[in-house]
């Protein structure tokens, strides 16, 4: 079963409608919620355990004029998620199950990296059977593994963000006046940052400790010895990658690839990937391989 409020068409579907419609699902017992506008479709697993706008699972937007949204083929993929023949088959449940919990212990790890409890550290140190392990070479082991100390470059913007970065889950990298993580995750669906997670782990594992991630007004940009070969832009229901790759020169490119040499685009690079689901990550991370050894 899914609860759908339905609001006048081009109403800003407001912190207070998300609040509402959640609580009454909540109430009534029913996993799954949707706000929509007729344009904007949000829908929420109001069984988590979050401040209502946190659990959003992804949002679709079929407004025409919405240049960052996802190809039409998408969007029509995702609305089919809530449909009743999918809703039966439980693929909101599988599917929000994973994501949900993903992000949970996703931020469970980062806490414990950024400061290991000790009863952590002998465990470690015991399943090495390597007695000389120092706690601290563990520390920093663990950090390295990570990805924690790559460098993260932000870029100054012209008058400093307003709102504190606030938000569970981005992990700390506040910088004031700056652009940041926050910036571009603050608000976005939960699919949408776990596809981006899967996306940055990838990045950071190809060279580790040497990828910079550049926070820039509109994308993040990964850059290894300067030379950046993956940006992107967080959209409401995924991503959009931009990659330093020849269209002309791919093999059986996927579908959710374009040519954009001769089009305007945020990022660099020629060619364009819109990521709206988990089952495009494995094509899309060859591809950003490629860029990453072009760029090498």
């Amino acid at each position: 079963m899914v609860l759908v409020e339905a609001k006048p068409l081009n109403d800003p579907l407001t912190v207070k409608d998300v609040t509402q419609v959640v609580g009454y699902a909540s109430n009534d017992g029913i996993v799954w919620c949707i706000l929509t506008n007729g344009i904007s479709w949000q829908v929420y697993r109001s069984t988590e355990q979050c401040p209502a706008p946190e659990k959003l699972m992804f949002e679709v937007s079929l407004d025409p004029g919405d240049r960052e949204g996802l190809p039409i083929d998408q969007l029509v993929e995702q609305m089919w998620r809530f449909s009743r023949e999918e809703v039966a088959k439980g693929t909101l449940d599988a599917l929000g199950e994973q994501t949900f919990t993903d992000g949970k212990v996703q931020k469970a790890l980062d806490t414990i990296l950024q400061d290991p409890p000790r009863q952590f550290l002998n465990l470690i140190k015991k399943v090495t059977y390597d007695s000389t392990l120092s706690p601290q070479q563990i520390r920093d082991s663990l950090r390295r593994i990570a990805g924690r100390t790559r460098t993260v470059i932000p870029l100054p913007i012209a008058k400093p963000i307003s709102r504190p970065v606030s938000r569970p889950g981005l992990r700390g990298r506040k910088t004031s006046g700056l652009y940041n993580e926050g910036h571009h995750l603050e608000g976005k669906s939960q699919q949408a940052v776990a596809l981006y997670r899967a996306i940055e782990r990838f990045c950071l594992s190809l060279r580790p400790n040497e990828i910079s991630q550049q926070y820039q007004a509109k994308y993040i940009t990964f850059a290894h010895a300067s030379r950046g070969f993956c940006s992107i832009h967080v959209l409401k229901g995924g991503l959009r990658v931009w990659l330093k790759l020849k269209y002309s020169r791919l093999d059986n490119p996927p579908p959710f690839v374009r040519d954009v040499s001769q089009v305007g685009h945020w990022g660099s690079g020629d060619l364009e990937l819109d990521i709206g689901d988990f089952g495009q990550i494995e094509e899309a991370t060859r591809l950003i391989q490629q860029s990453f050894e072009a760029s090498a």
